[in-house]
């Protein structure tokens, strides 16, 4: 049976930098849930948090100011404060001694760096040491990894098509106030304004998240192409993708259309997403049975696929729908399983 950090005797300073953000307050949940040995937390944020408590376990913690934070002492930190602030403060914690995963752009399309999806590609969290920091992917390429995973090794994957619905949480809080200011000025008839998006998100869906690139895609849309290569290990994986805001609260959909080396026939297909370490399979369309947002992944760990079909277009083609909570295993989750990874494969030894 598999070691788990709850097997361990030892415990674990932590540190989680943005942890009054939405994903922050996940990852506070989410070490509480899986009871992850802990010796001692710090929770850091801006200045102007810094003196903020924070309910952990029915302890009262106090913000600390990442700015001022000394990482000494601190073995494991979670980065999830924006780019800007892991460019800054991640090399810092590293050169204290600490195991960084860093939730934000900042670092995974750095070579030294391991980009790592634990039911993916566990093995390259062994790169660990050449930095001292592990990134986590972009939400939604981490769920369509999970879901590639089983038929990429079982059949190849030559091309990838997706066309993603993601949730304004994406956005952080700033985006989900935005999202219900403007639905509630559109219910008592006035014109609603926003900062956060380009355009009105409430009531609306918007094909533009981030900036957009010389070659017309944006650079969300190019975050799944790079990242799916990296994971995947596969620099020629071709990935066209579209990604689209809608006004959901929480939950990233993702309309799947693969191309295959090797045919694969719709049983055997649903019988590898049955098998797939955290994929949980729901379909039965003609009784209603097919995953959505609100209904299946909000506030659960698995990525959830339905809609299992052949493409009627292509001869290896495949049709698949899937949605995870963008915020738990598109972000919070996936840090946490990456430094569980990190603690039973290599830190004990290590630190």
């Amino acid at each position: 049976m598999q070691e788990t950090v709850r097997d361990m005797d030892r415990r674990w300073n932590v540190a989680v930098a943005g942890a009054t953000g939405i994903v922050g307050e996940a990852m506070l949940a989410i070490l509480a849930e899986r009871d992850f040995p802990l010796a001692d937390l710090h929770v850091l944020a801006s200045r102007r948090s810094a003196g903020r408590r924070m309910d952990f376990q029915g302890r009262q913690l106090r913000v600390e100011a990442l700015a001022d934070f000394d990482f000494a002492g601190v073995e494991i930190a979670f980065f999830s404060a924006g780019a800007a602030v892991s460019a800054e403060h991640a090399p810092r914690a590293a050169a204290a001694g600490c195991v960084v995963v860093d939730n934000t752009s900042c670092f995974r399309y750095q070579a030294d760096v391991p980009l790592v999806v634990p039911e993916v590609n566990p093995e390259a969290a062994a790169g660990w040491q050449a930095r001292r920091i592990v990134a986590n992917p972009n939400c939604s390429t981490i769920q369509m990894a999970v879901v590639l995973k089983p038929i990429f090794d079982a059949a190849g994957i030559e091309r990838v098509n997706v066309c993603t619905y993601q949730a304004v949480s994406g956005s952080g809080r700033r985006g989900v106030e935005e999202w219900r200011r403007q639905a509630r000025a559109l219910r008592e008839g006035e014109r609603p304004r926003g900062a956060v998006y380009p355009k009105i998100i409430a009531d609306n869906v918007l094909p533009h998240i981030d900036l957009f690139q010389d070659n017309g895609y944006t650079r969300e849309e190019m975050k799944m192409v790079w990242e799916t290569r990296k994971i995947f290990g596969d620099g020629e994986l071709r990935v066209n993708p579209t990604a689209v805001r809608v006004p959901v609260h929480y939950g990233h959909s993702e309309a799947l259309h693969l191309e295959t080396r090797r045919a694969l026939g719709v049983p055997e297909l649903r019988e590898l997403l049955r098998q797939a370490p955290g994929v949980r399979l729901l379909d039965e369309p003609g009784e209603g049975e097919y995953p959505t947002a609100l209904t299946d992944a909000a506030g659960r760990d698995a990525v959830y696929v339905g809609r299992v079909r052949a493409d009627i277009s292509h001869p290896r083609g495949i049709d698949l729908w899937v949605v995870a909570d963008n915020v738990r295993k598109g972000a919070a989750l996936n840090a946490v399983q990456i430094a569980e990874l990190l603690i039973t494969k290599y830190l004990q030894y290590k630190l």
